[in-house]
């Protein structure tokens, strides 16, 4: 057996994203210095995996509740967008690549993840050719640079799960969400709107097609603070908004629900919404990102 670290390459930088780590650092700073920190700490943030020209300063208001002095693990639950998968993967990977640094890890979590008989592995280029969590990494990479030797990172991919199997995986996670030196990154855009998308949902009562499509997602967002599983799934069942990372937002409210029937307060703000564009036709097509913090009281 070689030595060689498994890496997971950072393939989307150059095109999602910009490969120079200089120009990365500066426009994370630049975006982050816009957003203003709430009644932190975040225990788990929501926040967009688009390319950064679009939801990078969305992002950044779910970054900025992060403190990294508390921080030692990173979980990122990100939705799978390219192979049908009906549980949660593990990464083959021993090493994630950003352009700012290197993320480890966590293989001691890892392995007991494993353990469970729950998780599949995925391959290293289905790991490559997903986005959800790759967005993720320069943000933690930055939000942690102050502590980057003293953290490690537990990407999880998590598929087009049962009802049933957001709860079984709430309820697993739920353990990790209780300690505060645990950090959850839930990887979701909000409404795919456009014939492109086949969601072409509009109520004229709103007005423009982009008000309908932000009454649409802030329904859904008020639901999601709520954290109430049932109603957030309801809603999805009602008005087929499509939020992509629907599952990973469905397991951290069924962790939430676990850890409230033992007692521990929590609530959950949204911070900012956007748009790539706004509709007012039927050619046209947008996405829709949010920011929110998941905070412990």
């Amino acid at each position: 057996m070689s030595n060689r670290m498994v890496c997971r390459e950072a393939s989307h930088a150059g095109s999602w994203y910009t490969a120079s780590g200089s120009q990365l650092n500066a426009q994370l700073e630049g975006w982050l210095s816009q957003a203003q920190s709430t009644a932190g700490p975040a225990r788990a943030i929501i926040a967009p995996h688009a390319g950064y020209t679009y939801c990078g300063a969305c992002a950044a208001h779910a970054y900025k509740q992060v403190d990294p002095s508390i921080t030692r693990r990173v979980f990122i639950l990100g939705p799978s967008h390219h192979v049908p998968l009906s549980r949660c993967a593990l990464s083959p990977a021993e090493v994630y690549r950003t352009p700012l640094y290197d993320l480890r890890i966590d293989q001691k979590v890892y392995a007991d993840l494993w353990k469970t008989g729950m998780f599949e592995r995925m391959s290293l280029q289905t790991d490559e050719d997903e986005h959800s969590i790759e967005m993720h990494l320069p943000y933690t990479a930055k939000a942690m640079e102050s502590h980057k030797d003293e953290f490690s990172i537990v990407p999880v991919l998590v598929g087009a799960l049962s009802e049933s199997k957001e709860q079984e995986y709430g309820k697993l996670l739920s353990k990790y969400l209780a300690d505060p030196s645990n950090l959850f990154i839930i990887s979701s855009d909000f409404c795919h709107w456009g014939q492109r998308f086949r969601y072409t949902y509009y109520d004229e009562s709103q007005g423009e097609i982009y008000r309908s499509i932000e009454h649409l997602d802030k329904m859904g967002m008020g639901i999601i603070e709520q954290l109430d599983p049932i109603s957030f799934s309801n809603y999805l069942k009602k008005y087929h908004n499509t939020i992509c990372g629907r599952h990973p937002i469905g397991v951290l409210l069924n962790a939430v629900a676990e850890l409230k029937k033992n007692g521990i307060d929590m609530n959950f703000s949204f911070l900012n919404y956007a748009q790539s564009s706004q509709c007012r036709n039927w050619s046209d097509s947008s996405v829709s990102y949010a920011a929110g913090a998941l905070i412990v009281h």
